[in-house]
């Protein structure tokens, strides 16, 4: 596919790149969801599951929104349990961080640049 535009459904999309369906990773032939600007991740997380180590000097700034379940994130300067619809955590740049759900739980992550 190389055309400007994309469709799909993102748990399906996904399953080959860890829950990310946009990003420089992405492989060219998959048109728009190929970019250097930008990242977005399906991320679907049984109870119980996270993050075993702390990111480390990530210089992106990143966004996730909780679509269902209950799902905290702890960040270096914090850290916030997202509890309905449309809860989210942002930060920015240097901010590392871990995350574990509570409950089973969906949410949507984007960070910017895409960078590897």
């Amino acid at each position: 596919m190389t055309t400007g535009w994309s469709s799909g459904n993102a748990a399906d999309d996904t399953t080959n790149t860890r829950g990310w369906l946009v990003g420089h990773f992405i492989d060219p032939s998959e048109g728009v969801r190929s970019s250097k600007d930008v990242e977005v991740k399906w991320g679907t997380h049984p109870e119980g599951d996270k993050r075993p180590d702390w990111t480390s000097d990530d210089q992106r700034t990143t966004l996730v929104v909780l679509v269902s379940g209950h799902f905290r994130v702890d960040l270096t300067e914090g850290g916030h349990t997202m509890t309905r619809p449309g809860d989210y955590v942002m930060w920015g740049p240097g901010i590392d961080h871990s995350w574990e759900a509570l409950a089973a739980s969906v949410v949507m992550t984007v960070r910017w640049p895409s960078a590897a």
